[in-house]
C-alpha cells in the first residue's frame, strides 16, 4: 500500500512508520480491549436508509457550538505526546488542522507549550484539563490557556486513575528524556515520579486527582471565563448532575476504552445522555468514529458532533500536518457522501429517520 484512501489505510502505514512502542501506545485500549472493540462494532450494527430523488447539489454542514462556527460536525478530540508520533508534535498538529479547518482541542499532556500552539493557530482551540491536585496550579493552567485565546475547557472527568493498559506494559512505554508534558512544569509530584504511572502497586497517577468531585466542577465554573464541557460522561444520571451544574456541554466518551474495560460503547450510550440533556446543552460523543457513516449515526442519534482522535494520530505519524489534514478531508468527504446518500442536506434534517429501523 502506497495511498490511503480511508482511516483504516493510515493505521496500517502508520505501524510502518512508528516505533513498536509508540503504536502500542497509541493504538492499545485498557486490559481484554473489550470495550475498544465494542466501540467500533457498535458503529457497524447501525444500519442506514437510504433515500433516493432528493435534491442534494448542495449540503451544508456548518454548525454552531458554544457561539463557534464550525465547518462540519468533527473536532479533534484530545490526545497526548505527539512528539511521539512526530518531531514538531503539536506543532505539526495544529498546521494540520488549520488546513483542514477543524478545531484542535489541546492535550494537558501535550509536548508543546499552550502558548507556541495558539501562536500557530488559526482556528478556534479548545483546551482539555486534567484538574491537578494543586488547585492553584489548576487555576492558574487554566487561566494561560483563557490569556493565550482557548475558547473551551474541556474537563476530564473519568479518569480518577488511568486504567489497566497492558500494550503499554508489554511495550515497556517509556518516554525519551525531555520528552515531557511541558505545561505541567512546576507542578510538585505526588504519588511518585513519573508522568503518567507511579510505580508497581500504586494505581494513582501524579496528574490526576483520584479526589475529584462535582464541588470541584463549580470551583472551576467560578473562575473559568470561557465555556467549560465535562468530557467522560457516559450514563444519564451524570448527565443530569452536570446539566444542574451548569456546565455547558458535554462529551460522552469512555476515554478511547483506555480506562474502564468491559464497559459500553459510547455510541450505545449516547442516546440516553441525549433523551437525559433533552436538548438543554449541546453533546458530542468520540470513540470508534473511523467513516462518514458512522458521523452520520452519531448525529442521527442525537450527538451535536463528533470527535476523532486516534485516526488523525495515525495521519499525522504517516505525513506529518498533511497527514492530519488528510484524515480529516477523507473523514469529511465520507460524511457528506452519506448525507447526499440519506437525501439530507443540512445537520437540521439529520435524525434518526435516517436509520434503518430494525437496528436501533
Amino acid at each position: 500500500m502506497d495511498r490511503a484512501v480511508c482511516l483504516a489505510d493510515y493505521e496500517i502505514l502508520a505501524r510502518k512508520c512508528l516505533q513498536h512502542m509508540a503504536y502500542e501506545y497509541v493504538v492499545g485500549g485498557a486490559a481484554d480491549e473489550i470495550t475498544l472493540q465494542a466501540n467500533r462494532q457498535a458503529f457497524d450494527r447501525i444500519r442506514l436508509e437510504q433515500r433516493v430523488l432528493v435534491d442534494v447539489s448542495k449540503i451544508d454542514t456548518r454548525l454552531t457550538l458554544f457561539g463557534q462556527q464550525l465547518e462540519f460536525p468533527i473536532v479533534l478530540a484530545p490526545t497526548a505526546f505527539h512528539c511521539l508520533i512526530q518531531t514538531e508534535g503539536e506543532l505539526a498538529t495544529v498546521r494540520g488542522a488549520n488546513a483542514a479547518e477543524i478545531t484542535l482541542v489541546v492535550s494537558s499532556l501535550a509536548n508543546v507549550t499552550i502558548e507556541a500552539i495558539a501562536a500557530e493557530a488559526t482556528r478556534p482551540l479548545w483546551f482539555q484539563l486534567y484538574v491537578q491536585p494543586d488547585r492553584g496550579f489548576t487555576r492558574a493552567l487554566v487561566q494561560r490557556a483563557e490569556a493565550a485565546g482557548y475558547q473551551t475547557i474541556c474537563v476530564t472527568v473519568d479518569t480518577p486513575v488511568f486504567g489497566a493498559r497492558n500494550r503499554e506494559a508489554r511495550a515497556q512505554l517509556k518516554f525519551p528524556t525531555g520528552m515531557e508534558p511541558v505545561n505541567l512544569r512546576g507542578l510538585e509530584l505526588q504519588h511518585g515520579t513519573g508522568w503518567i504511572g507511579s510505580g508497581v502497586g500504586d494505581i494513582y497517577s501524579p496528574v490526576l486527582d483520584a479526589a475529584l468531585t462535582w464541588k470541584d466542577i463549580e470551583w472551576l465554573r467560578s473562575f473559568v471565563q470561557i465555556p467549560v464541557v465535562l468530557k467522560g460522561i457516559t450514563v444519564a444520571e451524570d448527565a443530569e448532575i452536570a446539566v444542574k451544574a451548569g456546565v455547558d456541554g458535554l462529551i460522552v466518551s469512555n476515554h478511547g476504552a483506555r480506562n474502564l474495560d468491559t464497559s459500553p460503547a459510547t455510541i450505545d450510550t449516547l442516546p440516553r445522555v441525549v433523551a437525559t440533556v433533552a436538548g438543554r446543552i449541546p453533546v458530542m460523543m468520540d470513540g470508534g468514529v473511523r467513516r462518514g457513516t458512522d458521523v452520520l449515526k452519531a448525529l442521527a442519534l442525537g450527538a451535536d458532533a463528533v470527535q476523532i482522535g486516534r485516526p488523525y494520530l495515525f495521519g499525522l505519524a504517516v505525513n506529518g500536518s498533511d497527514g492530519v489534514k488528510q484524515v480529516v478531508d477523507i473523514l469529511r468527504r465520507e460524511f457528506e457522501m452519506a448525507m447526499a446518500l440519506t437525501g439530507r442536506t443540512s445537520l437540521a434534517e439529520i435524525d434518526e429517520s435516517v436509520l434503518w429501523r430494525d437496528t436501533i
